[in-house]
């Protein structure tokens, strides 16, 4: 029996996803990932714990599948204290899953991303993240199956929810100028019965595909459909076109309760029409997708609807909930992260220094920092040759006064896949400090030194200076344009009277 590995699984998108694959006359071992969800019910053969930020969790929960289903978003907190944006959150997750999907000898991932507009070179960050997410996926050599969809709806749904509360709580509609923007809304069924189609289907592998309902609209319209279907009645609305994104974001997290963190990127996202470019792949699978009005009665009277969304609800406890710190530092030209991480060590006793600590690195690449004048070590990290690459430099938290013992506290120092920038992470470090001292003491000295290291990392990029044009191939019309330029510069021949 084929396996499928479905990483975000207990989202209200993978539990149709799973419900659509439990379905097919030939059955799938279904394997469905959970950051800590154990009591999670769906149609699954099996629920795996797994720390989508930890490769080794990933490696080992893809082990002997065939397929991977990429459903994750990282827009929400994944720990007691989070420094960092969802984007490079987002991307470490995606890196981690096409490392492991390579080692493993996974066929396909199907990924399912957002619609990308006609001007790709003003993308709102959200759909910027999105597109890096889908290119890490396949960055290791993994086919890759992309559904491009703007806003999905279907029962407990984050997007569709906050449309809901709006309509339903504000007596007046308020239409800022993003509510002219055009969008191509799709249900949930037919998402997940196009990620069905495609499973194992070698026409899709390494293709986009837009997909979207049959109706293209406002979401001034979808707010006016939804009040109706809400509430029974047309709502009085008032446009408000000098209302800015910023203050959009503040009033829509007040109104529908919805997390900020979660608001925010959506909000931004509106600047843009979410319209697909063409529907190919549904023409082909005879998926058309539900009329928007049909998408929204359907998921208002549907019996899984439940009272508030998971997005909306606080993070489950996992076993580690402590630190996750992420910053993207400029990498210099044809440097990879061993050297980065080299020259991590060989820079912090002097970068550390304005921390008031000194730093000992000794041959093993163990690095223990120490308070000026003293030799009690408060932090050691210990680099793992094992678990590192040359893109890939991983070291553990061994040890220190200002460390509580765990397993799983590591530094690493990860190439972004187009090589341009370094990742450098502290994920699930547990520290010894009350938590309130340690958030305004050890967690801002070390988001400072790792500031510090960008800088220099910056003023070496500057020194090497920006990659060299490469040579012109000697039949290209550049290089043949240049050598008649030289040939009709040279100096007249001068006549041999020997």
């Amino acid at each position: 029996m084929d396996k499928i590995v479905i990483a975000g699984a207990t989202g209200f998108i993978g539990h149709a996803v799973c419900e659509r694959l439990a379905a097919r006359p030939a059955p799938l071992e279904i394997v469905a990932l959970t950051r800590g969800r154990k009591e999670a019910k769906g149609a699954w053969s099996k629920l795996v714990p797994c720390d989508m930020f930890s490769l080794k969790d990933v490696e080992q929960a893809v082990q002997g599948a065939r397929y991977v289903a990429y459903l994750v978003h990282s827009m929400l907190p994944s720990a007691r204290l989070v420094q960092g944006n969802f984007q490079d959150l987002d991307l470490i997750c995606a890196d981690n899953m096409g490392r492991a999907a390579k080692a493993a000898g996974v066929e396909q991932i199907i990924y399912l991303g957002g619609l990308i507009p006609a001007d790709e070179a003003k993308l709102s960050e959200h759909l910027e993240s999105r597109r890096e997410v889908e290119r890490a996926l396949g960055a290791h050599g993994v086919a890759v199956t992309t559904l491009r969809a703007g806003l999905v709806i279907g029962p407990n749904g984050s997007s569709f929810e906050i449309l809901r509360r709006l309509v339903a709580r504000l007596p007046v509609m308020i239409l800022p100028a993003w509510s002219e923007q055009h969008c191509q809304p799709i249900d949930l069924g037919t998402v997940a019965g196009l990620v069905d189609y495609c499973v194992g289907r070698p026409e899709t592998f390494n293709q986009q595909f837009d997909i979207g309902g049959p109706e293209v609209l406002k979401y001034r319209e979808l707010m006016e459909v939804t009040a109706e279907e809400v509430v029974g009645k047309k709502r009085p609305s008032l446009r408000v076109p000098f209302v800015a994104r910023r203050i959009s974001r503040a009033w829509v997290s007040t109104v529908t309760r919805a997390p900020s963190a979660l608001v925010a990127p959506l909000i931004d996202s509106l600047r843009h029409d979410m319209i697909c470019g063409d529907r190919r792949l549904q023409e082909t699978a005879n998926l058309p997708g539900l009329a928007f009005r049909e998408s929204v009665h359907a998921t208002l009277y549907a019996e899984t609807r439940k009272h508030e969304p998971q997005a909306y609800r606080p993070a489950p406890a996992v076993k580690v909930t402590g630190v996750r710190s992420v910053q993207r530092i400029p990498l210099p030209l044809d440097r990879n992260a061993e050297w980065a991480a080299h020259e991590y060590m060989r820079w912090l006793p002097r970068g550390a220094w304005w921390a008031g600590m000194s730093v000992d690195v000794d041959d093993n690449r163990r690095a223990r920092f120490y308070p000026l004048g003293t030799k009690r070590h408060l932090l050691e990290l210990t680099f793992s040759p094992e678990r590192s690459t040359p893109d890939r430099q991983l070291f553990y938290v061994t040890g220190g006064m200002l460390a509580a013992k765990t397993e799983r506290g590591r530094l690493e120092f990860r190439e972004t896949p187009d090589g341009e920038h370094l990742l450098t992470a502290i994920h699930d470090f547990q520290p010894k400090l009350p938590w309130v001292i340690y958030r305004y003491t050890q967690a801002l000295v070390h988001r400072w030194v790792m500031n510090r290291f960008g800088a220099h990392l910056k003023a070496i990029a500057r020194d090497i200076g920006p990659a060299p044009k490469p040579p012109a191939p000697e039949d290209s019309p550049h290089f043949l344009h240049e050598r008649d330029q030289l040939l009709d510069q040279r100096p007249a021949p001068v006549a041999d009277h020997t």
